[in-house]
């Protein structure tokens, strides 16, 4: 299951990452912030209109906001 379907709440380790679906900047960005394989986060908040975009992501103490685009290309499997 990609990050952008996992449910608000639930804890998961990430599986897979598609970098190439990003923007070189943007991989380099969330691989500094520990979104990377291993990693657990769970989806803390979504946003509010129709696209629920962004979806903030909480990993380790961090909350990080990311595009709905972005999520689509992380792979997680639920804990």
């Amino acid at each position: 299951m990609t990050l952008d379907l996992l449910p608000q709440g639930v804890r998961a380790r990430i599986t897979g990452v598609d970098w190439s679906r990003l923007v070189p900047e943007e991989a380099q960005r969330l691989q500094a912030l520990g979104v990377d394989e291993g990693a657990t986060v769970s989806v803390a908040h979504r946003g509010v209109f129709s696209g629920k975009d962004p979806i903030a992501l909480s990993i380790g103490r961090m909350t990080v906001a990311l595009r709905r685009a972005h999520a689509q290309a992380i792979q997680v499997q639920w804990l």
